[in-house]
């Protein structure tokens, strides 16, 4: 069995299923090299329990969890397939080591989930099923969390956490292609702890990367990102996907751990050059 990837995805807002960006193709070239994975587990700031739950649902239904947005957004469905013996076999291994663990039967694909599958695995033919994020989860215990999912990286799982790199829609600009400049100080740092692969750092982040708590007055985007550090391994190749910056302030730069080949993507043994920021015409997701 081969070991999959680890993924974060910045999924932005759920126009990005509509507007792709500079972001969508770059998953899309990913997906292309996923046809070998036994299935995909997604992690996703919109499915929030007091307990981890694993999804177990057959074929998981599109949740269109938002409001305000054009009709055609309520129109899409992803006809996703779920796995739930092996969503059910991870939940067992899981609660071996001390979770509580609950598994749900009825449970469809947040936007989280489906928006970015719909570039991944826009015909649907890979097992995917969504484990949640337990509400009271920190940041050391979200990089603690990928580290518990690690191993089914090589049963052929790809780990992806969903969420967003920055996510201040405080600060939401509709219609604005000037990047805030906390923005990109805030990614750049980001980004050089995650090619010198300082963990520790990044756990720490909210008292040591600038303008943490702007970037994120929430935790929740960001906690994704750290179940995807978590899960990823000392040997494996690091790439930065540029996705450029919708409205000013949602980060759309994701990353991969453990892919053979950059995918269109930067390598991360250098450090990423310039590249032409494409801004989606989206809004704030709720």
């Amino acid at each position: 069995m081969i070991i999959a990837p680890a993924i974060f995805i910045s999924h932005g807002a759920p126009t990005f299923a509509l507007e792709p960006g500079m972001l969508g193709p770059r998953l899309s070239s990913i997906g292309e090299r996923l046809g070998n994975v036994k299935a995909l587990l997604i992690v996703s700031p919109h499915w929030q329990t007091q307990h981890t739950a694993i999804m177990t649902t057959p074929y998981p239904s599109t949740l269109h969890d938002y409001g305000g947005f054009p009709p055609e957004l309520y129109r899409i469905e992803h006809p996703a397939i779920g796995h739930p013996v092996l969503a059910t076999e991870i939940g067992q291994t899981l609660a071996e080591t001390g979770r509580h663990i609950q598994l749900d039967h009825r449970r469809g694909f947040d936007h989280g989930a489906w928006v970015p599958l719909r570039y991944l695995d826009p015909k649907a033919q890979i097992p995917s099923f969504q484990v949640s994020l337990r509400s009271n989860l920190d940041a050391a215990g979200a990089v603690r969390f990928g580290r518990a999912l690690r191993p089914w990286r090589s049963q052929g799982v790809a780990l992806i956490g969903s969420g967003g790199l920055t996510h201040n829609l405080l600060e939401f600009r509709d219609g604005t292609a000037h990047e805030a400049a906390y923005i990109q100080e805030f990614r750049d740092w980001v980004r050089d702890a995650v090619v010198r692969r300082d963990v520790d750092q990044l756990i720490d982040y909210r008292r040591l990367a600038p303008h943490a708590s702007r970037a994120h007055p929430t935790e929740e985007h960001f906690l994704p990102f750290l179940v995807a550090i978590g899960a990823s391994m000392d040997g494996d190749s690091v790439h930065v996907i540029d996705g450029g910056t919708a409205h000013g302030v949602l980060s759309m730069e994701s990353y991969a751990w453990g892919l053979e080949q950059p995918c269109g993507a930067l390598d991360s043994e250098r450090m990423p050059a310039a590249a032409t920021v494409a801004h989606q015409r989206d809004r704030p997701a709720i």
